[in-house]
């Protein structure tokens, strides 16, 4: 049995690699995505005041750490009790969906749009993010960096630092906006809306337009029918920073809908030997292994999901561009993977809208900006959808709120096993006779870059060496020797 190691895979946060056993005829047998990180943030926190976690918890990531601030944020709301301030809300969901516009546009980018912009199997030197200004132009490539640098300073303005924020306290947030830096701040959402309809432009441009690219898109090659999950409100609309978590069926049909807080009856993590990442499924289906349909309890998360989930967008402009999508690809539920490319843009334009409806509430000026806690802590849960898709803080203390556990599961990990179904799908449907070539191995990584998955969240080591179990198989599949480092 002949091995393909891709290694390291390109174009994501973290690190991992794949792995891919062909057959005596040169086919793909079988494919993995394998994560040698090993995981520790939920032992970090044990012995630590829980109102360090919001600001612990962004070290886990340089990508995301606005989403893991947020949702310990909201975990300290529910451990202590304390409703935030209107005001408040309205702050962390403005510094919220500011970090969320220029997220998804680095993602778009930097690291899923090269394959579109330049081309599935341009040559790798080309694959990348100056590969992608080159085509469309150094006023296009100015716009990205004059977005980013405006949405990333309404998070300097709110949360002290563009990355890392340390804003969040429990009941509330740890500064006002001044009228100032309010009229800063819609400046910037003025600007993020303008720009992230230039971006779904461009995608009708280079890929709608493109018969092989939409093909692609449509094709089963990266298809899927899962379940999908995320955030909704009370009117069943998108919201990545607060609302009931909602689940629908590979058909489309609502599976669950429910708070936060009851999320272990309805999410379990699945073990494997081979990677250091959790596989989440539904408690309620089970574990199925790696296959999808609607006996597997395997699911979905971020833009592609969270649409799926909802009865669409809450902003004018956003929604018209959901319509146009579903439209398009054949109404709900999508099931291409490569269609989270498009709907995240359509959750930049959603971002970008309600960063600057909020920017134009007076209310975010108000000096009412944190009710104090007095309740004894004992046990919180704080839900947002990141990027990469639903984000759960569960924090348990000791009267004094101190951390006696924590668990933490990041949208990665709610991806791992379709990740994982998707790299193998397309490296069977693509790998023929043993021919490899680069171009093919980019569009594998396609399957997994869709995802925009974060293994730093997912998975994090402590320096030094780290627990392995190496196993070998001959060519028949049999055990030959197993290999441990303690």
């Amino acid at each position: 049995m002949k091995k393909i190691t891709i290694d390291p895979i390109t174009r994501l946060e973290g690190h991992g690699r794949i792995e891919i056993f062909l057959d005596d005829k040169g086919n793909c047998e079988r494919a993995t995505l394998q994560v040698p990180e090993l995981r520790g943030f939920e032992k970090f926190a044990e012995g630590r005041a829980a109102e360090e976690m919001p600001r612990i918890t962004t070290m886990i990531c340089g990508v995301c750490p606005t989403a893991h601030h947020m949702a310990a944020t909201k975990a300290l709301d529910d451990l202590f009790k304390v409703e935030p301030t209107s005001a408040a809300k309205k702050i962390r969901e403005l510094m919220y969906s500011a970090f969320y516009t220029e997220d998804h546009i680095l993602h778009f980018v930097f690291l899923g749009g090269p394959d579109f912009v330049v081309g599935p199997t341009a040559p790798a030197a080309e694959r990348n993010v100056l590969g992608v200004i080159g085509k469309v132009g150094l006023e296009v490539g100015g716009k990205v960096i004059e977005m980013r640098k405006r949405m990333r300073n309404v998070m300097r303005i709110i949360g002290g630092k563009p990355v890392m924020p340390t804003c969040g306290l429990p009941g509330g947030v740890s500064k006002r906006i001044s009228e100032d830096e309010r009229k800063t701040i819609i400046e910037a959402g003025e600007y993020g809306v303008e720009f992230c309809q230039v971006a779904l432009q461009l995608f009708d441009d280079v890929v709608l337009k493109n018969k092989e690219y939409v093909d692609l898109v449509t094709g089963d090659v990266y298809s899927h029918k899962t379940y999908y999950m995320g955030l909704v409100d009370d009117k069943n609309k998108v919201n990545f920073y607060d609302g009931k978590i909602r689940v629908v069926d590979p058909e489309g049909k609502e599976f669950a809908k429910f708070k936060p807080q009851d999320y272990l009856d309805h999410i379990r993590e699945h073990v494997e030997p081979w990677t250091y990442v959790k596989f989440s499924y539904l408690k309620k289906v089970g574990w199925k292994g790696f296959v999808d349909g609607k006996e597997s309890g395997v699911f979905r998360v971020a833009p592609l999901a969270r649409l799926n989930v909802s009865d669409g967008m809450a902003t004018p402009l956003a929604q018209e561009a959901y319509e146009k999508m579903f439209a398009t690809l054949g109404g709900k539920p999508v099931h291409s993977t490569l269609a989270f490319h498009w709907a995240r843009l359509v959750e930049a334009l959603y971002a970008a809208e309600r960063t600057l409806e909020l920017a134009k509430d007076p209310e975010i000026t108000s000096d009412d900006i944190v009710n104090l806690p007095t309740e004894t802590p004992k046990e919180g849960i704080g839900v947002v959808e990141a990027p990469r898709g639903t984000l759960i803080h569960h924090y348990q203390t000791d009267d004094n709120g101190i951390i006696t556990k924590a668990n933490l599961i990041v949208a990665t990990q709610n991806h791992s096993a379709a990740i994982n179904m998707s790299v193998e799908k397309a490296a069977k449907a693509l790998i023929k006779k043993g021919n490899v070539p680069d171009g093919i191995l980019n569009m594998i990584e396609m399957a997994f870059r869709a995802y925009d998955p974060c293994h730093a969240c997912a998975t994090h080591s402590l320096p030094g060496r780290t627990p392995l179990e190496v196993s070998v198989y001959d060519a028949d599949g049999e055990l030959v020797k197993k290999l441990v480092r303690d």
